[in-house]
């Protein structure tokens, strides 16, 4: 038995990493916070790669050490009923609901939106993502060569026109920093609300459900014990925070750079396509367009196939993988239609709940080793951040809603009792504390109570 990878296993291990966090759509949050933190931009981008990077990492990391198999399993000491709950939310979360109609919007963003005119943008983006989505349907029907064709050659030529984009932002830039002044949250909370923008990435929820493709894959390499695992995970995880780290950092210059020649844009994707014009015209837009709407379409593919995959594995005595598929399609069609500025909006209060329970599930599977899976602890720890993310989630719903009597209440409240809750991190105190209720009820009992 091997306990530890060889440098080329390591870039293996650091590129799969890479391939399975970074996708199209992880290009226009970056982007558009860029033009929104101005002149703020390196406290917005510091906070953004807390959540957009490191965190993704960690998630990896915490499944190897806590011996988890998969997302229920690292959820079960909590109970069977909330491992279900998780896992079932987590995964629509990163599929039909939020993820995979994205990456219709961000291909029709990038692709299409500059080209027709702004009467015929609804119609536009049905015909798209309804050409889009039949094809997503028969390859996820049909998955073969297509996939691997796809990421082994079109995703390394996606990054190297990405790269020289951004290369050239660098070299000829289209403005200075701080020319341009920060706008909302961004002016005197730009750290915080920039690790709130690296959850739009979707990739510390992503590391749970799909930590155990990394796994297997270092044990295949002949690395078997789970701290062996988890030393070898941190290493290639090196590889792939140096990648995402430098196109982050990069993409979130180009996007405050920007404001000088190409002006506010509505999302990150059509800031990215009027860059893109900016510097190479109408073949280096068509071009990029293209390898886009491709890495789009993979990432899809792979969403649909996943999702289909884990609900007929949990649910083996309900529909078929195929109909799953069907479902999940048609689903993320219809959500797809509602644009990718109105999917953004529509996701935030999901993932201001999720994200609490991922990071603090994340935290104790990371002590798995001291605490032993301990019950009382992950129950704890558990109750009391679910309570205060549902706070988060009320107070991320849409402005209009907060007219309503009961929500105004809870925000108020909040505001009152939550510290921290006005920068969003509401639910660290309260898993803090029931963190310690759990140490305490662990120790009172004078056992220690392993799961299996």
């Amino acid at each position: 038995m091997k306990e530890r990878l060889s440098i080329k296993e390591n870039l293996l291990i650091g590129s799969l990493l890479f391939g399975l966090f970074f996708g199209a759509g992880n290009l226009i949050f970056p982007v558009e916070m860029g033009q929104l933190s101005g002149s703020n931009v390196v406290l917005a981008t510091i906070g953004f790669l807390i959540t957009g990077v490191s965190l993704p990492i960690l998630g990896v990391v915490a499944s190897a050490l806590s011996e988890s198999e998969s997302l229920y399993d690292m959820a079960s000491p909590i109970s069977s009923a909330y491992a279900v709950f998780l896992t079932c939310a987590l995964y629509l979360t990163i599929g039909p609901l939020f993820a995979i109609p994205r990456t219709a919007t961000v291909a029709f963003e990038v692709g299409i939106n500059p080209f027709i005119s702004p009467e015929y943008l609804r119609i536009g983006l049905f015909i798209f993502s309804l050409i889009f989505f039949s094809i997503t349907l028969y390859f996820s029907l049909k998955p073969g060569r297509i996939l691997d064709w796809v990421g082994r050659y079109l995703t390394p030529i996606f990054l190297v026109l990405l790269s020289i984009l951004l290369v050239v932002t660098f070299l000829k830039p289209m403005g200075q920093i701080n020319q341009f002044a920060a706008q909302g949250d961004y002016i005197d909370k730009a750290l915080f609300t920039g690790i709130l923008d690296g959850y739009n990435t979707m990739d510390a929820l992503a590391s749970l459900a799909f930590a155990i493709i990394i796994i297997s894959n270092i044990k295949k390499l002949g690395v078997n014990k789970p701290s062996a695992i988890a030393i070898e995970t941190t290493k290639s995880g090196l590889v792939s925070i140096f990648g995402m780290t430098i196109i982050y950092v990069s993409l979130a210059y180009m996007g405050t750079t920007s404001l000088n020649s190409v002006g506010y844009g509505d999302n990150g994707g059509l800031i990215l396509s009027m860059v893109s014009n900016h510097y190479f015209g109408f073949v280096g837009q068509i071009l990029l367009a293209g390898i886009v709407g491709v890495a789009c379409l993979k990432t899809a593919i792979g969403l649909i196939t996943a999702c289909s995959e884990m609900f007929s594995d949990m649910f083996p005595n309900s529909i078929s993988y195929k109909n799953y598929a069907v479902v999940f399609t048609g689903f993320s069609f219809v959500i797809a239609n509602f644009g990718l500025s109105n999917i953004i909006q529509l996701s935030i209060p999901v993932l201001m709940f999720l994200y609490p329970l991922a990071i603090t599930l994340i935290a104790l599977s990371l002590l798995a080793p001291f605490i032993n899976k301990q019950r009382d602890v992950y129950r704890w720890t558990t109750g009391f951040t679910i309570v205060a993310a549902v706070f988060d989630l009320v107070k991320a719903l849409p402005k209009p809603m907060h007219k309503f009597t009961i929500i105004r209440k809870m925000i108020e409240f909040a505001n009152a009792y939550l510290p921290g809750f006005e920068y969003g991190f509401g639910w660290i105190v309260p898993s803090i504390i029931g963190f310690t209720i759990g140490l305490i009820i662990w120790s009172m009992n004078g056992r220690v109570k392993n799961f299996s």
